[in-house]
């Protein structure tokens, strides 16, 4: 089963700033595991990377040195609910 997926927000209107980042664990069908991201601007298509990984422990290793980067960034989590 994956880990439920992480979504961020960066919106500062002074600088026209409207952005999104979401990450997510989810197992590959070859036996591996996917970190997923996904960002871009609010409302347009983004763009998304999937890197792969043999152990799960480093597929989350990296989602949460993503995550740390992102929150140092300016990002903060939005729930599922009321996510853009």
């Amino acid at each position: 089963m994956s880990d439920p997926p992480l979504h961020l927000e960066r919106i500062d209107a002074s600088r026209n700033m409207w952005r999104y980042y979401q990450l997510a664990v989810h197992p590959t069908l070859f036996g591996e595991h996917a970190l997923v991201r996904s960002w871009g601007r609010i409302g347009a298509p983004g763009r998304r990377k999937i890197m792969t990984f043999s152990e799960l422990d480093a597929a989350r290793r990296a989602f949460m040195r993503l995550e740390a980067a992102k929150r140092r960034r300016g990002y903060v989590e939005v729930q599922p609910d009321t996510a853009s």
